[in-house]
């Protein structure tokens, strides 16, 4: 019979009985203890359960067909055809058969994870997982958005992960293998070992499918699943499934109060935080213990590259090790995101581009003493020529003539070539006193900790190779006003643009 080279049913006894005492045995309760514990499921819930017609995912079936009356939840099933396997078809029947015989509505996605997976660049595996999950989402838009996932993972699928994640190298998050709960995803089962489930399926008189692939030795997680395990229950210790997954209840409870721990300190020491930035203090990052600053640069990755694969423990090492190296610092992550230590500050951001450096030039018209002016960076520029002497403030007390951040008063009869807004070039200088002494332009930006990555795109007011004005630090000692000013230059970003000659 083809149909039994590719998966089994077992033997159909009795249709399965949904009432209490059937229901109220020790898997059952176990598994209704456990969503009690990690409050699973809430009265009024949408649950969209992924039903494959495996035995881990009928078991998953059977528990909640079992609680909805006494937990008030809504149930759907979900069954995605992969496209890959020609016994799917019957899996999915099979599904759409245990569905309509209770009641539940059951939606049948069908996808081409083959395709899927080399456009998107992913292995069948993880690219079937994206085309899964996306449907149980879909379906579970239907049902208004909010509600629950419910997925099939069981105990020894809990500890092949733990020791997939400790072969790879991981930390303790990675050690607690699946979670009970992420997000919307619950694991109801994750209680039960393979073994449990089959049992008390067989018990049930339930018939499930099985997965050949799931037997093939083609993928990592079936030679730890075929060869590793067994061996360690039969050679090592019976019952290792068992207690790997007591330690990973601990690890996940260790885990979760260094996560508490490290979110205090993040928050304490944040400067700045956006989707493609994150920026902390360097000084306060350093004041933390070595465990719980790691963990601060755990999540500032995971809150920038969020479902990136590739992100590892070599890449936090290396951002640690940015941390104790002396000056200013630079370090390269995956999927152009970069580094950078500067100023006592650490951060992390997208490389979009070089540095802009030298690029455009915004020439200053002042026809009839005004000009209005767009520069990248800053907005619009309003300039206007106007006479001291109609200005008593300048008449009456130089010395105090306001040097604000955004409006700057020049001396315009000092100013004998022609005005442009432009990015830094080579030669460019300041002078810094009354003395007229200089100072390279470049030099300034360092000592005023201008982050580098925004020196050379930084727009300067300049008059030849005289910098006037680097706007939001300071203004040129030359072009001061003095009592001598006769003529004032009015430089004015953002505000009352309204420039008229006075």
């Amino acid at each position: 019979m083809k149909l039994a080279a590719a998966w089994r049913k077992s033997e159909r006894k009795t249709e399965a009985k949904w009432d209490k005492e059937i229901m109220n045995q020790g898997a059952y309760e176990k598994v209704k203890a456990y969503i009690d514990k990690y409050h699973m499921i809430s009265q009024g819930d949408a649950v969209v359960a992924g039903v494959s017609g495996g035995a881990d995912s009928v078991c998953l079936f059977v528990m909640l067909c079992g609680l909805m009356e006494e937990k008030g939840f809504r149930l759907a099933v979900v069954h995605v055809n992969h496209g890959i396997r020609e016994e799917a078809g019957e899996d999915a029947a099979y599904v759409k058969e245990l569905c309509g015989k209770h009641g539940i509505p059951f939606f049948l996605v069908q996808e081409n994870v083959k395709a899927y997976a080399e456009e998107k660049h992913l292995s069948e595996e993880e690219a079937g997982r994206e085309v899964r999950y996306r449907a149980f989402e879909g379906v579970l838009e239907k049902y208004g958005g909010s509600g629950k996932i419910a997925v099939a993972h069981n105990a020894n699928d809990r500890a092949e992960t733990m020791l997939f994640h400790l072969f790879r190298g991981t930390g303790l998050t990675g050690a607690a293998g699946i979670r009970p709960v992420r997000g919307n995803v619950i694991r109801p089962i994750l209680c039960l070992g393979r073994e449990e489930i089959e049992d008390y399926l067989r018990k049930k008189g339930m018939p499930f499918c099985i997965d050949r692939t799931n037997l093939e030795d083609t993928y990592t997680r079936n030679r730890i699943r075929s060869h590793i395990l067994p061996f360690a229950e039969q050679q090592i210790c019976t019952g290792a499934v068992g207690h790997m997954c007591e330690a990973a209840d601990i690890f996940l409870e260790t885990d979760e109060y260094i996560r508490r721990q490290a979110q205090k300190a993040y928050e304490g020491c944040i400067l700045q935080t956006s989707e493609d930035r994150v920026a902390l203090d360097i000084k306060g990052l350093m004041g933390e213990e070595a465990f719980i600053r790691k963990r601060v640069l755990i999540q500032c990755v995971e809150t920038l590259m969020a479902g990136r694969k590739d992100i590892a423990s070599v890449h936090i090492r290396e951002l640690e090790e940015l941390l104790q190296k002396p000056g200013s610092k630079e370090l390269s992550l995956p999927y152009r995101w970069k580094a950078r230590k500067e100023y006592g500050r650490l951060e992390l951001f997208r490389d979009e581009a070089k540095e802009e450096e030298g690029v455009g030039r915004i020439p200053i018209l002042l026809e009839g003493g005004v000009c209005q002016v767009e520069v990248p960076r800053l907005g619009i520029v309003g300039f206007s020529v106007m006479q001291k002497g109609k200005l008593p403030i300048f008449w009456r007390k130089p010395q105090i003539i306001s040097e604000k951040t955004y409006t700057e008063w020049l001396d315009y009869d000092r100013i004998t070539k022609a005005l442009m807004f432009r990015t830094r070039e080579p030669g460019d200088y300041l002078t810094i006193n009354k003395e007229l002494c200089r100072k390279k332009l470049k030099s300034y930006m360092i000592e005023e900790k201008i982050p580098k990555n925004k020196r050379g795109s930084l727009y300067v007011l300049a008059e030849g190779s005289h910098i006037i004005w680097v706007p939001g630090y300071r203004i040129s000692e030359y072009y001061k006003i003095t009592e001598q000013t006769k003529h004032i230059l009015k430089v004015q970003l953002g505000g009352d643009l309204k420039c008229q000659k006075e």
